[in-house]
């Protein structure tokens, strides 16, 4: 068999080749630094949709800060780049409430920073119908839906989604899981979150995700 197809230099038309395989570089490595073992979980469901042939060895190589810790990721990409110029490296913070400090200089080393625009990385599971398919409610169950509808901010009030606290809200012993009476999986409502109903910030990352790889395939 002959060599792998390459992208031909200065094309604009990146997604399909010859045999109408599709097209793209070597996949190259990033370390992708995130707050905690949740979010992680989260992420790495949602890459069954979108990032569905890398979401095991990119969050498997993972590094965990413990917090909204941006300084200690500076320092682990600069100890780990060493001569390795290829390497990339993506950094992923929530929010907050917006008083932290600024975000350290990590220079041109190739790690970089991406912060959610609402206040968690849970605050983009408070999607209704995805809720409600974990739950294995039907849609035609009023009460299950008047809870969860109840809860949550309209659908179009994104100043409101920016500011609640979604980690309180799912949380085991707080108001959304008490109200339906049983506790919400953050992991298996990111699962059962449809592509189409993931906010645009999610898929924002995506795509840094495929930058800092070097995937060209949108659903490689």
């Amino acid at each position: 068999m002959g060599a792998s197809p390459t992208c031909p230099r200065g094309s604009s038309v990146l997604r399909v080749h010859s045999a109408l395989e599709p097209c793209r570089r070597s996949p190259r490595r990033l370390i992708l630094y995130l707050e905690g073992p949740q979010d992680r979980a989260i992420l790495r469901a949602w890459a069954y949709r979108l990032l569905p042939s890398m979401g095991s060895r990119l969050f498997g190589a993972s590094v965990i800060l413990g917090g909204r810790r941006p300084a200690r990721a500076v320092e682990h990409f600069h100890s780990a780049v060493g001569s390795n110029a290829g390497l990339a490296g993506l950094c992923v913070l929530d929010r907050d409430d917006g008083n932290q400090p600024p975000l350290p200089d990590a220079g041109a080393s190739g790690l970089e920073f991406f912060t959610w625009g609402r206040r968690h990385i849970e605050s983009y599971l408070l999607v209704p119908a995805a809720i409600q398919r974990t739950l294995r409610a039907s849609d035609a169950d009023p009460r299950i839906r008047r809870a969860i509808d109840a809860a949550l901010p309209g659908s179009v009030d994104e100043a409101a989604y920016g500011q609640i606290d979604a980690k309180r809200l799912l949380g085991p012993n707080d108001a959304l899981p008490r109200v339906v009476g049983q506790p919400i999986s953050v992991q298996r409502v990111a699962r059962a979150t449809r592509e189409e109903e993931l906010h645009p910030d999610v898929h924002r990352l995506f795509d840094r995700m495929r930058e800092g790889l070097g995937v060209l395939d949108p659903r490689a």
